[in-house]
């Protein structure tokens, strides 16, 4: 079973079929606009090649209010289907934006959660001296295993409830974020508006690892650059794992994909 491609009473807006996803079309001067409220995902190659056969993940995945392009690499997938992005949304690149584009909204307070510790806290730093105000309310980096300590969890849940916040940065990686804020999204408080699955944003906001040049992922090489930074964990991921995304995007230009659930 394919994710539907309703918009969850969020209004009607364009979407991009790559394999199981429909992914929202937006520009990102369109979705700064649009993101009142809801949860955001941010899919790439990676996530799709999971999604084909991790029901769990999918299932996770059917939380999500909007689902923006991550990957130069799907927008290179949607002009070969006929379907293309208006452009790449990559949840480190849209994050720092909306910052910005909400310095002086005081409705706007964000939790950051995940990185290693201490890494948060730097992260919180820098991007308040950024935006020139305490936009980032308060930070948490969980220990190691704290998805299977469900007294840990509520623990997290808890610190969100009572810091203020009203944006959620989730950046624990894939699948780990997805089906945490599937899971607990709904024990959030009401003033939590806005959950967004980040990644490594808050390492790179951070400072603590460093981005592709922009020239690398203009083209759809920053995955390439991430592996020569982290080549002994990612070497999997990229070579083993994602290769067959090409030849699925092949079977769905010729009709013949069909979605695994």
């Amino acid at each position: 079973m394919s994710l539907a491609s309703e918009d969850s009473g969020l209004s009607v807006r364009k979407k991009v079929r790559i394999l199981n996803l429909y992914i929202d079309n937006f520009s990102k001067d369109e979705f700064l606009k649009k993101l009142k409220q809801g949860v955001v995902f941010t899919p790439n190659v990676d996530h799709l090649m999971q999604l084909q056969e991790n029901r769990q993940f999918l299932q996770a995945y059917k939380a999500a209010d909007y689902l923006i392009c991550d990957s130069q690499i799907l927008v290179y997938a949607s002009r070969f289907l006929g379907t293309p992005f208006k452009e790449k949304l990559s949840g480190s690149d849209v994050f720092p934006e909306f910052c910005h584009y909400h310095k002086n909204n005081p409705n706007i307070r964000i939790f950051l959660l995940g990185a290693a510790p201490g890494v948060a806290k730097k992260a919180q730093a820098r991007i308040n001296a950024k935006v020139g105000r305490e936009i980032v309310v308060a930070e948490y980096s969980p220990p190691l295993g704290f998805e299977n300590d469900e007294q840990e969890c509520q623990k997290i849940v808890q610190l969100i409830n009572d810091s203020g916040a009203t944006v959620l940065g989730v950046g624990f990686g894939s699948p780990k974020q997805e089906l945490f804020i599937s899971k607990y999204k709904n024990q959030f408080d009401d003033r939590v508006k806005i959950l967004m699955g980040i990644g490594a944003t808050i390492d790179f906001e951070a400072g603590n690892v460093k981005r592709a040049p922009s020239f690398l992922s203009d083209i759809g090489l920053e995955w390439f650059y991430r592996f020569m930074i982290e080549p002994r964990r990612l070497w999997k991921r990229y070579f083993v794992d994602d290769v067959g995304f090409l030849w699925l995007i092949l079977k769905q230009k010729l009709k013949i994909y069909k979605a695994p659930f």
